[in-house]
């Protein structure tokens, strides 16, 4: 379709240019007179009667169609239709993308003897700079140096994985954005999301996104959000330290922080248990303690923008007040929830307590493959699977 469409636009185009070559006159005497009707075709039509005028006017538009005809045939429009590029082809067109099993090291000069000033990750993806002895010159978050040519991919394999990592965000740029069922204005409303919340989008038309909420996948207008793509870019040598540091200072002062928990709720009891419970202390046990208590409020009601536990919550207000009872001061967002405490490595090291993050959603895991949330103003505060959707990050805050 694209190929017809560009190749009657270039037909048209010349026609007008031939059309315009045509030079017709009158002459009072001797009646109408057609000259250089396509003149490189060689056409000369001299008429001496107004009657026959028209017929040769007609014989020339008859023949300048048959030129048309002609340059349909002849020319080579395909080439304007394969040359171009879709906007996602060209988007992904510069990348580099890390094929290796753990990382590979970015240096400062093309080569081994290079420092090494950060990392690229399997699957991690850097703007190609250039190219120089087997070495690729990228840019990739606030890494800029060398990688090997040989641990990575460019052109039109980067381009077709680069497709398969991208991950699509949606970004809600007014104050309640409601989310669809159905891609209709009309559609009944699924739910609901807040300006500035960010979920993944799922599939895209040229008018709505479809997007996973905690009601279920439904679609939001793309009028209404803010769209790019992101990639896990590489990692310099000073944010490695920086992470593998705060990630230590975070686990000791989750440790701490359940350590004296667990000691304030051990004085409301009698002297043994106390003694028990201080010379017993773990941060598995004060995560266990979070799951219990949420699961005390299963059955109550769900409620968007709500922080109570038995008159309604939704869901980061419902994670906000659990954690909020063993002195954690937690956002009021699911999207910030994702940078709270530190990360865990897959569900399978998941342990009770823990905060199970989706996209708008977010829920306390309590063992077993299963998690409290406040699901939807249908279901309330219910217990489900923790893989019935896709798992973005798993935090841990004991």
């Amino acid at each position: 379709m694209k190929y017809n469409f560009l190749k009657k636009v270039v037909c048209l185009a010349l026609a007008s240019v031939i059309f315009l070559n045509c030079d017709i006159s009158a002459n009072a005497s001797n009646g109408m007179v057609v000259k250089n009707v396509l003149p490189s075709a060689g056409m000369g039509i001299d008429l001496s009667q107004s009657s026959q005028s028209l017929q040769s006017i007609a014989q020339a538009k008859g023949q300048n169609s048959q030129v048309i005809d002609n340059i349909e045939d002849t020319l080579d429009v395909r080439s304007l239709v394969e040359n171009q590029v879709s906007d996602e082809d060209a988007e992904f067109s510069n990348l580099v993308i890390a094929q290796v099993n753990d990382y590979v090291n970015v240096r400062s000069m093309p080569s081994e003897e290079g420092e090494i000033v950060g990392k690229l990750y399997n699957n991690s993806v850097g703007d190609l700079l250039a190219e120089e002895n087997g070495w690729y010159q990228i840019s990739s978050g606030n890494v800029v140096g060398y990688v090997k040519a040989e641990y990575c991919v460019t052109g039109e394999d980067a381009i077709e994985l680069a497709k398969e990592l991208d991950t699509r965000i949606a970004t809600v740029k007014t104050v309640t954005l409601y989310v669809k069922k159905e891609m209709a204005q009309e559609s009944e409303v699924l739910g609901y999301l807040a300006m500035g919340d960010q979920v993944i989008v799922l599939e895209e038309t040229e008018e709505w996104c479809k997007v996973s909420v905690e009601e279920g996948d439904g679609y939001v207008s793309k009028e209404l959000v803010s769209l790019h793509s992101e990639f896990v870019t590489a990692e310099s040598k000073e944010e490695e330290a920086a992470r593998l540091a705060e990630e230590q200072r975070e686990r000791e002062e989750a440790r701490e922080a359940a350590r004296l928990a667990a000691l304030e709720k051990a004085q409301t009891e009698t002297v043994e248990e106390s003694v028990a419970v201080d010379t017993a202390v773990e941060p598995t046990d004060i995560g266990i303690d979070v799951a219990e208590y949420a699961c005390q409020f299963v059955g109550n009601p769900y409620k968007w923008g709500g922080t109570s536990l038995t008159e309604g919550a939704d869901c980061s207000g419902f994670v906000m007040s659990v954690y909020a009872n063993f002195g954690v001061e937690l956002p009021h967002s699911s999207a910030s929830d994702r940078n709270v405490g530190y990360g865990v490595d897959g569900l399978e090291n998941a342990i009770p307590g823990d905060i199970i993050c989706y996209s708008g959603h977010v829920a306390i895991y309590i063992g077993d493959g299963q998690i409290v949330h406040a699901s939807t103003e249908k279901t309330g505060i219910i217990i489900s699977d923790a893989s019935y959707r896709k798992i973005l990050c798993i935090r841990r805050i004991f």
